[in-house]
Formats: structure tokens, sequence, C-alpha cells
């Protein structure tokens, strides 16, 4: 039987440090559903065990009756309309709320991983070098391209847009500094925020 997790290992509601919006019939905006879907790809890049993590810590903190099993997280993320099998049924606020605080807790996690990844993705670049130069670096971005290309909807234009290698290394590093962000002071907050930054009134 799963213990009831205390005040230090699982907040009871880190939910209510986020504030709500008014929303359409249609539920949280195309944005914030493409990005938070995508930062659950890079984390899944990076851990092995992202999809088990992901539900586990929905558990842990309570959310389980929201994400109960791999079948409903994957349907909340289908809701990104850049996926292959996108459905059209709205993101509600508190899901997105429950995939934003399990995601900031998961990089909590991984922050020293995250910061190591984006350091090397920074001095080869500076250097002019091939991110293959660093292994660890390079089964990231490999496994994000892999994750990207299976799950996403290849004739959306959007997703043309990322049609080399190298585009999809950028887009895979630009997400690390996103994770980094969650990891950061008031991370969840201001993630939580800046997925709906101008999409609000």
């Amino acid at each position: 039987m799963l213990s009831t997790p205390t005040a230090e290992s699982a907040p009871a509601s880190p939910l209510e440090r986020l504030p709500d919006f008014d929303l359409t019939d249609k539920g949280c905006p195309r944005r914030a559903r493409t990005q938070l879907d995508l930062t659950l790809l890079a984390i899944e890049a990076i851990n092995l065990k992202g999809t088990h993590d992901i539900l586990s810590l929905a558990d842990r903190l309570g959310f389980g009756a929201i994400v109960p099993n791999r079948v409903t997280l994957w349907r909340i993320r289908n809701t990104n309309p850049l996926r292959r099998f996108s459905r059209r049924r709205p993101m509600s606020l508190e899901e997105a709320k429950v995939l934003t605080a399990i995601a900031c807790h998961i990089t909590r996690r991984m922050n020293v991983v995250i910061r190591q990844l984006l350091a090397e993705a920074i001095k080869l670049r500076a250097k002019g070098r091939p991110y293959d130069d660093s292994p660890h670096l390079a089964h990231y971005l490999e496994r994000f391209r892999a994750h990207f290309r299976s799950r996403m909807n290849a004739r959306r234009a959007a997703i043309a847009l990322y049609d080399t290698n190298d585009k999809l290394d950028a887009l895979a590093i630009e997400l690390l500094g996103k994770l980094l962000f969650c990891t950061g002071t008031a991370g969840l907050q201001r993630f939580w925020a800046s997925l709906f930054n101008g999409e609000i009134s």
C-alpha cells in the first residue's frame, strides 16, 4: 500500500500557487498545449524513464484522478495540434496545471544534468564544433529527434519547418533552456505564466 505523501516529500496542492485564467470552451490556448507537450518530450529525451516518472509523480502529488494512466496522459498530450494523432478535445486548465507542476518537479530533479547538457551545447557552438563531440549531448539530441519525428505530424506547416537534424537540434537545445527556466526561483509560477504569455488579456 502506498504511504500518504508528507508535506516535505509532496506539497499538498502545488496547483494552488498557479493563477487561473479565463478560457474559452476550447480550453487552453494552442501555444500552451504545444509548449507543455514539447517540454515533456524534452524531459523524456533526457530521462529514459520519463513517462514512468511522470505517472509516478502524478500519483505521488495527488494528481492520480487527473492523470491515472498512460492512456489518459496520451490523450491529454494529444491536444497538442501538432501531434500525429492530435485530438480536438480541449485541454482543461486543471490538466495544464498538473502537467506544469509535474514538469517542474522532474526538471528540478534533473537540474545538474540539464545544466551540463546546456553548457556542453554552448561550449561546442562557440568553438564551431559538432554536437556529436559530446556523447551525452549527442544522445539527448538523437532521442529528441526520434521522439519528435515519431509523434509529430509531418504534414503540419509548423512541423515541416524542422526538416533537418540541425533544425531539430536547435529546438532541442532551446528546450533545455526552458527546462532550466523551470528549475529557478519561482520556476513553477514563471513557467506557468510563460505558457499564456500574449494569449490571455
